[in-house]
Parts: structure tokens; sequence; C-alpha cells
């Protein structure tokens, strides 16, 4: 026998309740879910709102739905998801036409998804969007 003092039953019993529970938390900070149950992202037509809340070359960011749309010069739309492709984190930050997600500062551009600023180094996920009876509507389908 070794020297050491064998773990009481116990201390082992109480180990294994609390890995469970460990593995819940962890499970609820990891990336990709959206923390509330909801879809990261629509996964059928959405209306997000009146088109004229975007103006030409601006963007507007419907939380949420995690969803941006940005509004071209030439008045066409884009829409994009708005979970961030490095971490899963919720943009929650419009500046201008420039999404800044909380988590660890990527940057995107609200007009094309492209990257503008690491850690991420892959674009924001495109989404079909258009503009119905003066609606914006944005998701599979729409």
């Amino acid at each position: 026998m070794s020297g050491r003092p064998s773990a009481s039953r116990r201390t082992v019993m109480r180990g294994a309740a609390i890995t469970p529970v460990a593995g819940l938390g962890l499970a609820a900070c990891s990336a990709g879910g959206s923390g509330g149950g909801t879809p990261a992202t629509p996964t059928a037509p959405v209306v997000l709102g009146a088109g004229s809340e975007i103006s030409k070359g601006g963007a507007q960011l419907y939380q949420d739905q995690n969803v941006v749309v940005s509004r071209a010069e030439d008045g066409s739309l884009e829409a994009f998801s708005s979970i961030c492709t490095h971490a899963g984190c919720a943009i929650n930050k419009l500046q201008g036409t420039t999404l800044v997600c909380p988590c660890h500062g990527s940057e995107f551009d609200a007009g094309t998804g492209k990257v503008l600023r690491a850690p991420a180094t892959v674009p924001l996920h495109g989404l079909p969007v258009q503009e119905k009876n003066g609606k914006i509507v944005a998701g599979p389908g729409a």
C-alpha cells in the first residue's frame, strides 16, 4: 500500500455529483448557442421592421432575430446573421455600418459581412432578404 490515504466513499460520491453540474455550466458558456433557446438566425421568413428604418448607405441591427440588414446606395438590401463567426457570440453593437462583437472585439462590415478586425477570420453568414409591402423580411424563403 502507498503512504497516501484513500478517498472515502463520501468524497467519491460528492465528486460524481458535482461533475455533471460543472459540465452544464461549461455548456452554457460554450460557443454557438444563443443562450435563450431561440435559433441563432431565422429558420423561416421573419418580418424585421419597416423598410424606411434603413436609409441608403445605412444598416440596422435586429438583435432579437440576430440579423443585420444594410441598404446599398442603389437601394438594394443585404442581410447577415449577427452571430460572430469567431466564438458564436451574439453581436449587439452597430457603429455606423460596422458590427462590433462584445466577446473578443471582432468587427464586421454590415454591408458585405466581411471581417474588418480579427480574431474572426470568416465572414458573417448571408441571409435572403427582401422588402415586401414596405416591410423588411429576412430568412430562408424570404
